[in-house]
């Protein structure tokens, strides 16, 4: 039976899936070659799919189903080869790679989260001439959103009346980039765009809210971003 323009376009989707996973009936096959042959667009839909499909099957490859899904996988399979013989044994196989497909993604997605978060650099900082005896460290942490880093400063007085301290991070070529301001120097938490790989300096200055938004230069404290252990 021939399919009206509006039904072949409402099953594309999926017969371009079953073309890909190699599940499409021989008709169905010969009758959507022929429309892939006069359409480079449906072509790239193909291309897709085929590609989707080879993610899927590297990370099943990855990860072995959980034994209990593969246990009551089997026992279908059996249950459906006693009713109808073999016939439905490419349903169920099907079935099987793609819950083992979906576990494995999810565990991809899992492994990827984990290692672009949780990242840590450390800063230790030093007093410099304006501000004797002074000192504080800071904790760097990678996050989705960007780097948050959590400073500690000792020694420093509370700034107020449009005077604040404001941090920086500095490369090597000495780039300043500011990550936050504040009042009081205890449990300041600030956020970073720029990677401490490579803006390897943190900085602390006093600043006066005049409308001028580069660094005073009057550092209190500073010191070298290294990752931590």
């Amino acid at each position: 039976m021939r399919l009206t323009r509006r039904q072949a376009r409402e099953t594309e989707p999926v017969e371009l899936a079953a073309l890909a996973d190699g599940s499409i009936t021989a008709d169905r096959r010969a009758q959507l070659e022929g429309r892939l042959a006069a359409s480079p667009e449906l072509g790239d839909r193909l291309a897709e799919q085929v590609r989707a499909v080879a993610l899927a099957d590297s990370a099943a490859a990855a990860i072995e189903a959980p034994a209990g899904l593969r246990a009551r996988i089997e026992t279908q399979r059996r249950a459906g080869d006693i009713r109808g013989g073999h016939r439905r044994r490419p349903v169920l196989v099907g079935a099987v790679a793609s819950a083992v497909a979906v576990a494995a993604l999810g565990a991809v997605l899992i492994a990827v989260s984990s290692r672009s978060s949780g990242e840590r650099f450390r800063a230790v900082l030093s007093a410099t001439p304006l501000a004797p005896g002074a000192g504080g460290d800071a904790t760097l942490t990678r996050t989705s959103s960007g780097w948050r880093i959590e400073l500690d400063a000792t020694r420093l007085p509370r700034l107020a009346g449009g005077r604040f301290y404001e941090a920086w991070l500095r490369n090597a070529a000495g780039v300043l980039v500011p990550i936050g301001t504040f009042n009081e120097p205890r449990k300041v938490t600030l956020w970073a765009g720029v990677s401490p790989r490579d803006f390897t300096t943190l900085t602390v200055t006093r600043e006066q809210a005049d409308g001028d938004q580069a660094s005073s230069g009057e550092k209190v404290l500073a010191g070298p971003v290294t990752r931590a252990r």
